[in-house]
């Protein structure tokens, strides 16, 4: 099972932070679309690594074309020879619509003919097919030699999309090459919501478990001492709060019986009582989201959890913090991957 750390920060300190990721044994390093680009990390990254792979988790796809993100993934791709995993998301129509002034409709419909409109770009490249695709949402039908790209040794990138109810899910299943569940999944939601979905994709296009890959961010609530593990768990349940009030995600908490929590969660967002809400996440919530342990016992409680399920585990060690769970990566290692 793969080990996948995180590069968010400030440009200035990507390349000090890839190379530590990768000597620390790490198998990729991820950058994600918050208060940064989420390409640029990628780029200080691969001319400051050699092995991990260099993923966005994720890009806001909808803030963009087709076009435009398999031009950019084009460039990425072939400057790190071969390393870039493009992890996609819609994100939600607030900040579709407010944030980047783009349209939103059909977000699960739409975001599969967006990876069809860049694959069809991609063959098109590197197979020499003619460009001409015509979906609801997206028309790509012009490409001249002075814009198609020559560096094509490596080939097209693999798409990982971000889903967390079925309809993405499902999407995912049928047309990309892996998924990004979301950190707000529990593994109850996982086994029976999140698999099913991605079968019922799978049976679309006549794959199988054994060609995907499945990224899970984990939250983790650790610490040296008291006075650790009470910061890592009061950051951790203000997040599960923060994800909790969006309605995108209200099935995950109905799954477990707390979908009132939501409606809750969501009113006191609105009156920007955000550090509350954090004190609505009990025990039992925050152990079905968190794995909650000592840190030498962090990487059993993981595995035993998610083996079996995942591929790759985002974020689970903080790189700055080299006393913090020792052995995690050789433990996630030597567990099996499911796909």
């Amino acid at each position: 099972m793969k080990v996948l750390g995180g590069l968010m920060g400030d440009l200035a300190d990507v390349p000090g932070r890839a190379k530590k990721i990768e000597a620390a044994g790490y198998d990729g390093a991820v950058s994600a679309e918050i208060a940064n680009d989420p390409f640029l990390p990628l780029l200080l990254a691969a001319e400051h690594s050699e092995r991990i792979e260099l993923m966005t988790s994720i890009a806001v796809a909808f803030a963009r074309s087709p076009m435009t993100l398999a031009n950019l993934a084009h460039d990425l791709n072939a400057y790190s020879k071969g390393r870039l995993v493009l992890g996609l998301g819609s994100q939600i129509r607030p900040h579709i619509v407010k944030r980047f002034s783009m349209p939103w409709s059909h977000p699960a419909a739409r975001m599969r003919e967006f990876i069809l409109a860049m694959r069809a770009v991609w063959d098109c490249w590197y197979q020499g097919a003619k460009l001409d695709f015509r979906g609801e949402f997206y028309q790509h039908t012009l490409m001249t030699p002075m814009f198609t790209p020559t560096n094509t040794e490596h080939g097209a990138p693999r798409v990982l999309l971000a889903g967390v109810g079925p309809r993405m899910t499902e999407v995912a299943g049928e047309v990309a090459d892996g998924l990004i569940a979301h950190a707000f999944t529990t593994e109850k939601y996982m086994r029976e919501v999140t698999l099913p979905a991605l079968e019922r994709g799978f049976a679309k296009t006549g794959r199988s478990r054994a060609d995907f890959e499945i990224v899970c961010p984990v939250f983790v609530v650790s610490g040296d001492d008291e006075e650790g593990f009470a910061a890592s768990r009061a950051s951790t349940t203000q997040q599960i709060a923060f994800y909790g009030s969006t309605p995108a995600y209200r099935g995950v908490l109905e799954m477990h019986g707390w979908g009132e929590l939501q409606s809750e969660l969501n009113m006191m967002s609105k009156r920007g009582q955000w550090v509350e809400m954090a004190g609505l996440i009990d025990d039992d919530i925050l152990d079905a989201f968190a794995v909650v342990a000592e840190p030498g016992k962090v990487g059993g409680e993981l595995a035993a959890r998610y083996g079996g399920l995942v591929d790759a585990f985002l974020g689970a060690i903080d790189t700055r913090d080299e006393s913090v769970m020792p052995g995690l990566i050789e433990t996630l290692h030597a567990v099996p991957s499911p796909g």
